[in-house]
């Protein structure tokens, strides 16, 4: 009693008590209640040890409302052939995921070690709605199985509770809690409180929290079908369940009308057909179906069947509004199930990409799914995006159809990461890179050189059309003014001065704002002296340096304008000559030209062009001498692309590029290279790198496996960048496989050794090329290859190794990638012979009768087993086969049988025998070869009345080795002779055609049916019948000589029937001469009639979000006109609404509905004669 009182204390103090509390309830009970009887043995507590895959099961619990509570289950991953897929469920089939709400959170760890898979599933705030029955679902590949637990939500604990604790202390001043004497007066008060609540536990453990339905359900169940209705309504405690039904001995009272009834629940997937099928004892007895209460009319969506006993209802092309209940009763008595429509997975149509974008930038990520307003789960770095975090996040989500959209409309790099779409069909990944954003100068500012009045101009490029600057004058900021003129216009920025002065000499600086970047030039004033010439002075060319001394040089970028002015004195003016190298150059006009002054000649290049360098020499001559100066023109540009680029290796998510650099420099060093990526067949490239790369081998990382890539370099020198070069062929990034599973010796004889294994468990976009075998001998560390080329299969048999030795043996996979790791036995294999019984595994399409066609191949493929070789024989009727039909194969496992033509006398018993000394077992198989039947005998009409006629005949003399299914009649006129069908497959010798025209003599002809199909040729009737006009064809069947001539009336001819003599007598009635037939009046009906709804609108309850339809049925004529309305308002072109009129069934059909179309509904239909009216309410609900 002691030790009971401090864990009391403890347990609410803990902060997982709600899961403790059912275990401590038997200590707190102890002290209130006189020692009892031990408790039944059948109500003790069980605990079952863990089966199959599960290392531990699933815990049910008890928590409070408000708390948290975490399910964890452990599977043994050493039973699995893969990685499993986890689900969890609640009640028979909701699964539990994205849809479920951010109070479910999911957690799966891996103990590689020991290879145990540890789920968790996290419940917050538990409510009253997520009591029930859960289940643990667990695939891998071809391996499944579940396992059920109970969750049991109680409400907060009154302080009823806790004062009875209290009461339980002992008494005494100043003294502690552990002294004293009990107080058992404050336990008494608390005595009825407890007393009811035993009660209650007690019912409770009775019903073990199954539905009073359900123990109606199981009462009337087999007992075979226990478990299965127990694991389609979550119920765990078996045992209990059992002992329950044992305790009820309901006698279960045998059906009077139905001998098979329908299943507990049906499940079947969205846009498919099922068929509900019930079996009756009286195939008289009247049956009707219902759906939730409502008897279902046959229509072209429900129809029904009656085969024999059964009566099968077929519903085609299944929706939504089609989970129901459905029932079917016969008299008094009904039998219920329940169909569960399933949607399809949705799958993914047009995946993410990866994008890379700037600070600032709109951002849209777009997935496109199979379905319209499917539900989707973004993710990114593998936490989820919710809307209700897209506020703090600057994100939101848009749908557009199939079509699901993230959008970022100011990214910033925290934003950056990697994201995923899931739905349940599948999920797809991609990359989202943010950068800084980074200013390329793609023209920089010039140096000029200009005289006096004349304008300068300061121009230069970047990339961003969207950045400002400053121009600078010796670090003094530029103000426009009437000669200052600054523009900016997209990406170029422009600094102009007219009428250049002495003073506006200096350096001139751009600064971009917001980068620490500046472009800097230099204007130089070109001073102009004017000097006292004498009248003879001769010709000189004014440069900053003489020709003669040392080289002049100009460097210009190629596509600007160069204008080199050169001044010249001289008295005469002197003549000025230029020079291209020694070609004379005298081009006034055009890109490339010269302008000429009186006191100067310059030399314009428009848009410079590489063919442009070179050296150039201006000539000026007068009089009195001449002068010369040379200039050496330098046209710089951007490299050319780089070449030969390529791909060298690929790794899981890495490829290495190599290229060569570019011929052509553009006369200046190439600094580095740019590198783009992008998925073969997007357009959009992902820069690799922001800062050029001075090497020409580049490592890219980050790539998805199994997705194919291109590559392309550009090259960087001091002008800018160059075209980028050609794309490197598609790649790509793969790994090798892991290593093989479970590699085991399967056979070993005394030279050969046969392996087996599993394939890898991850095998990776490569896929695998196949498996490569080695061995080594104990004690060697040389492993020899068995098998030079892969094998496909996972099986491999190492031929001629030595008898006795004890040798190794691995496998590796082989892709593209290269080798995976070696998978090798853990011990040697000693090469030797063991001996095994022979056995033939005769298949079992081959143990009843094996029928081929005539002229079809014979090839029967029998494996045996048996060490050593045993010999095998084949006999046919105890002697051997022919060989010059039969050909046999036999190998070490199997023998072939083999005909290339099959015929009548292949067929008969043949006997398989393998034999290994005394030991021998033996094979009956059973070949029967059929052809087409042969034609009919005898066809004969033997009796005609009125327009009927009997045809009879007897079966074929060949029926093809194969049974008669049944005969094919045919008609024809004797005046056309059109064959016409009459009958397919029947089965008698005889039939009587009727329907058949007054006047018309018809023939008759039949085919024989087998299994091969018609017999090749017909057998026709040897007599006709003929369908006489004024008179009745008799067919006398007794024998003798025809009556006399003087017998007044008929007219007797012969007829064609075999003897004894047969007579056809025929005549016109005496009293038909002369007599006109008079039509009858009547007077026609009338089938007006006003409208009449036959079936009425039914009330309905729906859920938002899932389409459904208002039935109705009505019948008038003429053809009434149908009005639906909504609230008294009629329905017009609404896409939201579709309504049918299908002969007189309406069906108005409201697509996917939400709280706002409840309401009431009314049709109305009207023609001349009046008008009928029906409504029905439609109820809405939003699930919780």
């Amino acid at each position: 009693m002691p030790e009971a009182k401090p864990a009391a204390k403890k347990a609410p103090k803990g902060k997982d008590a709600p899961k403790e509390a059912p275990k401590e309830a038997a200590p707190k009970e102890a002290p209130a209640e006189a020692p009892k009887e031990a408790p039944p043995e059948d109500q003790s507590p069980t605990v079952e040890e863990p089966t199959g895959i599960f290392l531990k099961k699933p815990d049910s619990v008890s928590v409070e409302t408000g708390k948290d509570t975490v399910i964890v289950a452990k599977v043994n991953g050493k039973e699995l052939p893969g990685k499993p897929t986890i689900k969890w469920f609640k009640g028979k089939w909701l699964e539990l995921g994205s849809k479920s709400g951010a109070r479910f959170s999911f957690k799966e760890s891996h103990d590689s070690a020991s290879n145990v898979y540890t789920v968790e599933l996290h419940i917050g705030k538990v409510v009253l709605g997520d009591r029930g029955d859960y289940r643990l679902e667990v695939k891998a590949k071809d391996t499944c199985d579940s396992c059920g637990f109970n969750i049991d939500v109680e409400a907060p604990r009154q302080d009823a509770s806790g004062q009875s604790l209290e009461s339980f202390k002992r008494m005494g001043e100043g003294k502690s809690d552990t002294a004293g004497e009990l107080d058992f007066s404050g336990l008494l008060k608390k005595r009825e409180v407890v007393e009811e609540e035993k009660k209650k536990k007690k019912k409770d453990d009775d019903d073990l929290g199954i539905p009073p339905e359900i123990w109606e359900l199981l009462k009337g169940a087999k007992k075979s079908e226990y478990e299965k209705i127990a694991f389609q309504y979550g119920i765990t405690d078996l045992r209990g369940m059992l002992k329950r039904l044992k305790k009820a001995k309901v006698e279960v009272k045998k059906s009077a009308a139905f001998t098979k009834k329908l299943d507990p629940a049906y499940q079947v997937d969205r846009g498919n057909k099922i068929k509900l099928m019930v079996e009756i004892s009286d195939p008289d007895l009247p049956l009707k179906w219902f759906k939730n209460g409502q008897e279902i009319k046959p229509s072209s969506k429900y129809v029904f069947e009656n085969v024999g006993k059964k009566r099968i209802l077929t519903i085609n092309k299944c929706t939504l509004a089609d989970d129901a209940a459905y029932e079917v009763a016969v008299k008094d008595e009904k039998c219920f199930t329940e169909l569960f429509v399933k949607e399809p997975p949705v799958l993914i149509i047009t995946p993410l990409e990866d994008q890379q974008v700037f600070v600032g930038d709109r951002v849209e990520m777009a997935v496109e799914v199979s379905e319209e307003g499917a539900q989707v789960m973004w993710m990114k770095d593998g936490v989820e995006l919710t809307r209700e975090d897209s506020f703090k996040a600057r994100y939101r989500f848009k749908k557009d159809g199939k079509r699901h959209i993230l959008i970022y409309s100011d990214v910033t790099q925290e934003d950056g990461g990697h994201y995923q779409v899931m739905t349940n069909g599948g999920q797809c990944e991609a990359e989202l890179i943010v950068e800084e954003k980074q200013l390329e100068v793609l023209q920089d500012i010039a140096d000029l050189t200009v005289k006096a009045a004349e304008q300068a101009v300061f121009k230069c490029e970047v990339s961003d059309e969207k950045v400002t600057g400053k121009w600078y004058k010796n670090g003094i900021e530029v103000r426009p003014s009437k000669r200052i003129t600054i523009s900016h216009v997209g990406r170029f920025h422009k600094l102009v001065i007219d009428d250049v002065r002495p003073e506006d000499e200096g350096d001139y600086t751009f600064v971009p704002d917001g980068y620490a970047l500046s472009l800097s030039a230099k204007l130089n004033f070109l001073e102009i002296k004017v000097e006292y010439v004498p009248k003879q002075e001769p010709p000189k060319i004014h440069l900053d340096c003489s020709g003669k001394t040392s080289e002049n040089a100009i460097v210009v970028v190629a596509g600007n304008k160069l204008r080199l002015d050169v001044s010249i004195t001289g008295e005469p003016p002197p003549v000025a000559t230029w020079l291209k190298g020694d070609e004379v150059f005298t081009t006034t006009e055009g890109r490339v030209r010269i302008e000429k002054r009186a006191d100067s000649s310059s030399f314009v290049i428009e848009s410079a062009e590489r063919t442009d360098e070179g050296r150039y020499t201006i000539k000026v001559t007068n009089p009195v001498g001449e002068d010369v100066a040379s200039i050496f023109l330098r046209v710089v540009d951007v490299p050319d692309p780089p070449e030969a680029v390529r791909i060298t290796s690929v790794g899981e998510d890495w490829a290495i590029l190599v290229w060569e650099p570019p011929k052509y420099d553009g006369g200046k060093p190439v600094t580095g290279y740019l590198l783009e990526r992008k998925k073969k067949g997007s357009q959009r490239w992902m820069k690799l790198n922001f800062e050029v790369f001075t090497e020409t081998t580049y490592e890219s990382t980050k790539m998805i496996e199994g997705i194919l890539y291109e590559m392309r370099v550009f090259a960087v020198n001091a002008i800018g960048v160059s075209q980028p070069s050609m794309n490197t062929k598609p790649f790509m990034p793969i790994a090798p496989t892991s290593e093989p599973l479970h590699l085991i010796v399967e056979d070993v004889t005394d030279t050969t050794t046969t392996l087996k294994w599993r394939p890898p468990n991850r095998i990776g976009a490569g896929g695998i090329d196949g498996y490569l075998v080695e061995y080594c001998l104990e004690g060697s560390d040389e492993w020899v290859s068995a098998n030079t080329e892969p094998v496909e299969r996972c099986g491999f048999t190492v031929k001629n190794l030595p008898t006795g030795a004890r040798i190794l043996f691995r496998v590796v996979g082989v892709n593209i990638a290269g080798r995976s790791e070696p998978a090798t036995l853990a011990q040697p294999v000693t090469i030797r012979e063991i001996a095994e019984p022979p056995k033939i595994r005769l298949p079992r399409h081959l143990r009843q009768t094996y029928i081929r066609k005539v002229g079809e191949q014979l090839n029967l493929v029998i494996p045996f087993q048996g060490k050593p070789r045993p010999q095998v024989v084949w006999t046919k009727g105890g002697a051997p086969v022919d060989t010059s039909r039969v050909h046999v194969r036999t190998s070490d496992f199997d023998t072939v049988f083999f005909v290339r033509q099959a015929a009548r006398s292949d067929s008969g018993e043949y006997e398989l025998s393998v034999q290994i000394e005394n030991m021998k077992d033996t094979a009956t198989i059973h070949i029967r070869v059929v052809e087409k039947a042969g034609p009919p005998i005898n066809v004969m009409v033997k009796e005609v009345w009125g327009t009927n006629a009997l045809v009879e005949w007897q079966a074929p003399k060949d029926d093809g080795n194969s049974e008669i299914t049944g005969y094919f009649v045919q008609k024809a006129d004797k005046k056309t002779m059109e064959w016409f069908n009459v009958y397919e497959r029947n089965r008698h010798t005889s039939c009587t055609v009727s329907d058949l025209i007054v006047g018309n003599e018809y023939y008759f002809r039949v085919y024989t049916e087998n299994i091969c199909g018609l017999s090749d040729s017909p057998g026709v009737s040897k007599n006709t019948a003929r369908i006489l006009k004024t008179g009745i064809a008799i067919l006398l069947h007794g024998p003798g000589p025809p009556p006399p001539p003087s017998c007044p009336g008929p007219t007797w001819t012969p007829s064609a029937l075999p003897s004894p003599p047969h007579w056809v007598v025929s005549w016109v009635h005496p009293l038909s001469a002369g007599i006109t037939l008079k039509p009858f009046e009547y007077k026609e009906h009338d089938f007006r009639m006003a409208p009449k709804f036959l079936t009425p609108l039914i009330d309905r309850v729906v859920v938002a979000g899932y389409s459904a339809a208002l039935n109705c049925a009505v019948r008038g004529h003429p053809k009434p006109k149908v009005v639906w309305m909504k609230n008294k308002m009629e329905i017009r072109e609404d896409p939201k609404f579709l309504m049918n009129n299908y002969q007189g069934v309406l069906t108005l059909n409201i697509r996917r509905p939400s709280p706002f179309d409840a309401g009431t509904y009314t049709c109305l239909a009207i023609n001349e004669l009046g008008e009928a009216l029906a409504e029905c309410k439609l109820e809405v609900r939003v699930p919780q």
